[in-house]
């Protein structure tokens, strides 16, 4: 297994295709923003627990959402017609990332993956232009939304929160609908699951996803401040 050091500045990696069955890369180093960066660059994302050492994996296969391929349900399309939430990019990425932090109601155990030391770094991602976040409101209240990463025109999802039915859900359809136009290419859900699968993600293989996202990241990111971009749900 590959170790980083976390006294180095420098962001190496090892190949890939050097990861476990289960896609574990690395262990170690740090989560600095150069560091992240080069991760995803290279396809590469942190996930651990609090007590654990800095894990780094490169998961075969990915989960990947073309945002042409998103899959709308008729009790959603219900919830979309209907109104009810209100949307907005980067107003608040501070407390969605919080929100995603918090422990789920059906962990008895209340253990999380996003760790302060992480909360840290990805604010200092977003401030930096990086990373973003997409809230969904219901009379003022932040009820729902995620965050991820965008370089070039790739996006790379990170976590969803929701505290009323359909409020992550509504975020995401605001999110794709805005990549779309901003001819963004993937969005990067890591890992398969039932969850976001039914929502038209699929499984390919890594080989696919990198040579999506070497094609991605040939384009720069879109101009102007997401914070602009403010929809209703």
């Amino acid at each position: 297994m590959y170790l980083l050091s976390a006294n180095s500045h420098r962001a190496l990696f090892p190949p890939v295709d050097q990861a476990s069955p289960e896609g574990l890369l690395a262990i170690g180093g740090d989560l600095a923003s150069d560091r992240l960066l080069e991760a995803y660059r290279r396809g590469i994302f942190p996930w651990y627990s609090a007590g654990q050492p800095i894990l780094w994996w490169s998961p075969d296969p990915r989960a990947l959402l073309w945002p042409e391929r998103l899959k709308i349900s008729r009790s959603l399309n219900k919830t979309l017609r209907h109104g009810e939430f209100q949307t907005s990019f980067d107003l608040d990425f501070t407390s969605v990332i919080e929100h995603c932090a918090a422990p789920r109601r059906n962990d008895p155990e209340g253990l999380t993956w996003i760790t302060p030391e992480m909360i840290d770094a990805y604010v200092h991602l977003h401030h930096m232009g990086y990373a973003h976040s997409v809230e969904s409101w219901h009379d003022g209240r932040l009820v729902g939304g995620l965050y991820g990463i965008a370089l070039g025109r790739g996006f790379f999802g990170e976590s969803m929160f929701s505290l009323v039915s359909d409020a992550s859900k509504v975020a995401l359809v605001a999110l794709v609908e805005h990549l779309r136009r901003w001819n963004f290419h993937f969005i990067d859900c890591q890992l398969p699951s039932p969850h976001i699968m039914s929502l038209g993600a699929e499984a390919v293989p890594r080989s696919r996803f990198l040579r999506a996202l070497s094609h991605a990241l040939e384009q720069p990111e879109p101009a102007g401040a997401w914070k602009d971009e403010v929809a209703a749900g």
